[in-house]
């Protein structure tokens, strides 16, 4: 009974995949067509074919199967993301990456969090912890949308290292905002910031050092042995990193992003793959990224609960809505501006304004919270996907068109 009882569970994951990979392509495919990013469309047909409409798929939230797909589907696409960055690059805004991962999050709490305690009419604490579990950016959803939309380097690289950095920092201020929430403990500066950095310090040494050794053996002349395996040496370093750091309680999204960096970079630390081993390496990596992506925002739209949300509709409108317009923009002028080395331009400013796209990590944090059964879970589970929504949807599908009226596109 148990064997076949298995059998029929494997069965119908296996109808899952097969429903989400051949929608996901005709839906890759009209995304390509009506010139928005796919994930828009991905969002949008996970809603249609999940149990709330169509009825499809039903994949719970808080399954294996689907925290398997987020933690690897993100990661993978952080290491997609990572790659793409050059140092050169980054050297110039550093220090606006650091300041808006970490004091940039902490405005975004305080912000939304005071908007949802007026609004909401909740307790303070409850309200912060909301404004703690939207606040940090999203990898997976900006790291496509700047794959498919092509903005001047230092915006789009500033935009994409932000949203890997600061979920670190989300998470430590969500769960400590949590502790005085259900009473067992006190929010320290000293313990919150002492954390962030070892947190940060051990996830980017995980990443430098599995990047080293990734690019060693696929592109060192004399130890490049397994250059032809590059695909199967980033896959296995990519679980490696986000394992070995998530071990050390460290941010294992942020090992995997560094470690995307060095392989990105490989050259300049003197490693350099033959041509076709490295343009296959770059197909594998792109394919393997999109199929993420489709089973991330195809998923996440097909759990987005309709009645849950429907209790918070106009509230929590009103408080993401201000979170986008009040708080973002805050958040960039006061973190960014001071940044006398990056020399930010207002429209460089503006456009990183409207750039913070919420999605898979937020919506982690929330499905922990209603799992720990903490204060206002329901309230925050609500919000958090009319964020996601929101976000995706208004901010995701006007990128391109912003980027070209503030003349940051580039060909």
């Amino acid at each position: 009974m148990e064997s076949s009882l298995s059998i029929e569970l494997a069965k119908q994951v296996l109808q899952a995949v097969g429903i989400i990979l051949a929608i996901g392509t005709f839906s890759g495919l009209l995304a390509q067509k009506l010139k928005v990013p796919d994930v828009v469309v991905f969002l949008l047909v996970g809603m249609l074919i999940g149990p709330g409409v169509l009825g499809l798929i039903d994949i719970k939230a808080d399954s294996a199967l689907n925290q398997l797909i987020l933690i690897f589907g993100s990661c993978y696409i952080l290491f997609d993301g990572g790659a793409s960055l050059r140092l050169k690059v980054l050297k110039e805004v550093w220090i606006t990456i650091v300041v808006l991962a970490t004091v940039g999050v902490v405005i975004s709490t305080l912000i939304t969090g005071v908007a949802a305690y007026y609004l909401l009419g909740v307790p303070m604490v409850v309200a912060l912890l909301l404004g703690a579990t939207i606040a940090s950016t999203d990898p997976a959803t900006l790291v496509p949308v700047f794959k498919q939309v092509h903005i001047k380097d230092r915006v789009a690289q500033t935009v994409m290292s932000e949203s890997a950095f600061n979920d670190a920092m989300g998470a430590i201020i969500t769960f400590s905002i949590l502790g005085i929430a259900m009473g067992g403990g006190e929010f320290s500066v000293g313990h919150t910031l002492l954390d962030l950095l070892k947190q940060s310090l051990i996830g980017i040494a995980m990443g430098g050092v599995l990047g080293y050794l990734a690019a060693l053996l696929i592109a060192h002349e004399k130890f490049g042995f397994l250059q032809e395996y590059a695909p199967v040496v980033s896959l296995m370093a990519v679980i490696g990193a986000y394992m070995g750091a998530d071990g050390l309680q460290a941010s294992g999204f942020m090992a995997v992003f560094v470690f995307g960096i060095v392989i990105g970079n490989k050259e300049v630390f003197g490693f350099e793959m033959e041509a076709g081993e490295q343009e296959r390496l770059e197909e594998y990596v792109m394919t393997t990224a999109l199929i993420m992506r489709m089973f991330i925002f195809i998923l996440l739209g097909s759990q987005v609960d309709f009645a849950l949300m429907n209790q918070y509709l106009l509230g929590g409108g009103l408080v993401v809505a201000i979170f986008m317009l009040v708080g973002r923009p805050a958040t960039v002028f006061l973190c960014a501006l001071p940044d006398r080395r990056a020399r930010w331009t207002f429209r460089e400013l503006l456009f990183m304004c409207w750039t913070r796209e919420t999605g898979v990590i937020p919506g982690a944090l929330a499905g922990l919270l209603l799992g720990m059964k903490a204060p206002g879970a329901q309230m925050i589970a609500s919000v958090t996907f009319i964020a996601i929504l929101m976000t995706i949807l208004i901010q995701a599908t006007t990128t391109q068109w912003l980027a070209g009226k503030l003349g940051l596109l580039v060909e």
